[in-house]
């Protein structure tokens, strides 16, 4: 089941960056009774357009996001990704390792403070930017495990660039064997609480 919810911005400027991402936020699916969410923009956390053009930090509520599912925030023009994963989605990352390029995120956008195949803070919620590091596609989230035209067996969920075929595994990592040469961006985040995550302030400045 798909859920998406768009706010109401009349500003004809951001049209066209929102065509972009608004596929990946309406690809989310429901896997094994877990439903797949994508929202484009939390409206009541959105900052103002003077806000966004300052690079201001984005606040969004998570305290109703299910393991499984996944929302779509804006900061700074870009959609950021943020998928609560569930344990058996952490637990197959390490496994994967040697069909990726950078397992290790060694050569990849990323803070100091974010290590290892989780790539996040607290490895339950991953964050990224939903840009193809190929071409800046907007990949779709693909969880659905086994996906035939995805590699079958070997795909255990992750993210997918219709446009040129890179793949990307549940932390954002990119597969071997496709355009893309880099692993997912993972922006600046911190936790404000267990319930409020805000984009775009370091952990470590917190």
């Amino acid at each position: 089941m798909t859920d998406t919810t768009e706010a109401h911005d009349s500003d004809a400027g951001d049209s066209q960056t929102r065509r972009r991402f608004l596929t990946a936020a309406t690809s989310a699916v429901g896997i094994g009774g877990v439903a797949g969410v994508a929202v484009p923009f939390l409206g009541s956390w959105n900052p103002s357009e003077k806000a966004k053009a300052a690079g201001a930090p984005v606040r969004a509520d998570i305290s109703k996001l299910e393991p499984g599912q996944m929302v779509v925030i804006e900061w700074r023009g870009k959609p950021v990704y943020v998928l609560r994963r569930t344990a058996e989605q952490i637990a197959g990352l390490p496994g994967l390792n040697d069909d990726l390029k950078d397992p290790q995120s060694a050569s990849s956008a990323q803070p100091d403070y974010i290590a290892g195949e989780g790539r996040a803070i607290n490895d339950e919620f991953l964050v990224i930017v939903g840009l193809c590091t190929h071409l800046g596609c907007a990949p779709k989230f693909r969880p659905e495990v086994g996906a035939a035209d995805l590699g079958g067996d070997d795909w255990l969920g992750g993210f997918f660039c219709p446009c040129h075929g890179s793949k990307f595994d549940l932390a954002g990592r990119v597969y071997k064997g496709v355009p893309a040469s880099a692993n997912l961006e993972v922006p600046p985040y911190s936790f404000e609480n267990d319930n409020v995550l805000v984009i775009g302030v370091d952990a470590e400045v917190v």
